[in-house]
């Protein structure tokens, strides 16, 4: 029943014969009759998409993604930060995932056709996050450390990026390892995996695990190494990305340090499996989430507030840690990619121990933030629509990915998956202009042409839902 959904879906989406911004009318692709057929197509989107992005937006050996391009005037300006960087990691990983899936499944003519320049464009993405590569020491709650992460912005040069103070936050070296994980188990690459794992150690470094009056861990992970506030998007996002490191670890002996507080304030550490570490964080960061930040419609506040806006520190045993600074109430506006990190963090906590709270979580979850996030019929009639403001073009991507994840547990998901795959084919078959998307796939271009500026980063979020998609049309296949 589910195949012959889908099917019936996709015959409706193609309803429009011609594209409304293309240089030459278009007739309409034919309706796909399988859900591999479909799949195929959602790929072949994705591919045709991050081809023409790439070609746009990037520029010079060192992979200089442009912040913003204007389709109508070839115009390019401005430089993304590492965060809207990553989104290009995130399609081409989603598409060479994609092409494994494809094959795996008996069809490998998109894998024979494009795997191997996708992974080679994957290497050169990665190479090209150099220049926003820097390292400084950092007093953390457990120990002094010299670390090598990615800054907000590129430096000139390989290496040089400032780093320090606001210049980087936990959050996008979060993004970065779901991708680079993601492009280890695409590419089998060690080196994607090694620095994952040192990235999600500099991460977890930023755990707070100050202790209570009840000797309970204050928990949660500041926005950035100089911030006092925890938000939902610098704890979510690193659920998943701890249990997949659970998985690749389970069945070896790899070791792995463990640093605490003791009930005396002093620090200790411990070696522990690296399986028995990275699942009790996932499970530690997802409690501390979903303890704090859950509203009470049952989607997810933006963030957790402090009593002090500066970091403080003390003193013990003639070691310098940092130290609590006193959480106080949640606030700020609820934002779909929050509540799509739990969702994929539900789903995949509830893989790996089989325990049903998160399958209930995942349920009312997926319920409550389409009921709160999707609105019917504000822009075509019969399509949902999501809010576009701000960054919320690729929010709404994380919110998806966090459908499709949820899928595998409840199939209740599948009308708000499909509320993407309709808003997808809509702008493809209605406003594709010469293998661009609009940023709002249901309303088109803006007629002033000069306005037409899209961030990189968005147009990498309609690739990477694409993609996503041909991996859920496979499940419904099956």
């Amino acid at each position: 029943m589910k195949k012959i959904i889908s099917v019936l879906l996709c015959m409706s989406l193609f309803t429009c014969a011609c594209s409304k911004n293309s240089d030459e009318p278009s007739v309409g692709p034919k309706a796909p009759e399988t859900s591999m057929e479909y799949a195929k197509q959602n790929l072949s989107r994705s591919i045709a998409l991050v081809d023409k992005i790439v070609e746009s937006y990037f520029s010079g050996v060192g992979m200089t993604m442009a912040l913003t391009y204007i389709p109508q005037t070839q115009t390019a300006e401005g430089t993304s930060t590492i965060w809207e960087y990553t989104s290009s990691l995130e399609a081409v990983t989603a598409v060479l995932n994609g092409l494994k899936t494809l094959k795996y499944e008996g069809d490998s003519e998109l894998y024979d056709a494009h795997f191997a320049r996708y992974a080679e464009l994957l290497a050169k993405l990665y190479d090209g996050m150099d220049y926003y590569l820097g390292t400084y020491t950092l007093t953390s709650y457990t120990q002094t450390k010299e670390w090598s992460v990615y800054g907000v912005d590129r430096g000139t040069d390989k290496g040089n990026a400032v780093v320090s103070g606001n210049k980087n936050v936990y959050d996008d070296q979060m993004w970065i390892i779901r991708e680079l994980i993601l492009a280890y188990k695409a590419t089998g690459e060690q080196k994607y995996l090694a620095k994952a794992e040192y990235l999600t150690d500099y991460v977890l470094d930023g755990w707070d695990c100050t202790l209570d009056e009840n000797g309970a861990e204050h928990g949660g992970i500041t926005w950035g190494p100089s911030y006092t506030t925890k938000h939902s998007c610098s704890n979510g996002p690193m659920v998943s990305p701890l249990v997949w490191l659970y998985e690749i670890y389970r069945t070896k002996d790899d070791k792995i340090e463990h640093r605490f507080i003791n009930e005396d304030n002093t620090r200790g550490k411990e070696m522990m499996k690296k399986s028995e570490f990275y699942l009790m964080f996932a499970r530690k960061v997802y409690d501390w989430q979903k303890s704090h930040l859950l509203r009470s419609d049952g989607v997810y506040y933006d963030m957790m507030g402090s009593k002090n806006a500066n970091p403080s520190y003390e003193t013990v045993d003639g070691n310098r840690y940092r130290k609590y600074t006193g959480d106080t109430t949640p606030s700020g506006a609820a934002i779909t990619y929050n509540s799509g990190t739990m969702l994929s963090g539900a789903a995949d906590l509830y893989r790996a121990t089989r325990e049903n709270d998160y399958a209930v979580d995942l349920q009312k979850l997926s319920d409550a933030s389409f009921r709160v996030f999707a609105k019917l019929g504000e822009n075509v009639p019969d399509y949902y629509s999501y809010d576009l403001s701000g960054d919320r073009i690729w929010f709404n991507d994380v919110l998806m990915r966090g459908y499709v994840d949820a899928y595998a547990v409840y199939e209740g998901a599948a009308p708000y998956i499909d509320s993407f795959q309709k808003n997808l084919d809509y702008g493809y078959s209605n406003f594709l202009y010469k293998d661009y998307l609009p940023m709002n796939l249901l309303v088109g271009w803006n007629m002033d042409k000069g306005k037409n500026k899209v961030k990189g980063m968005y147009m990498f979020a309609h690739a990477a839902e694409y993609a996503v998609l041909s991996r859920y049309q496979l499940q419904l296949e099956n």
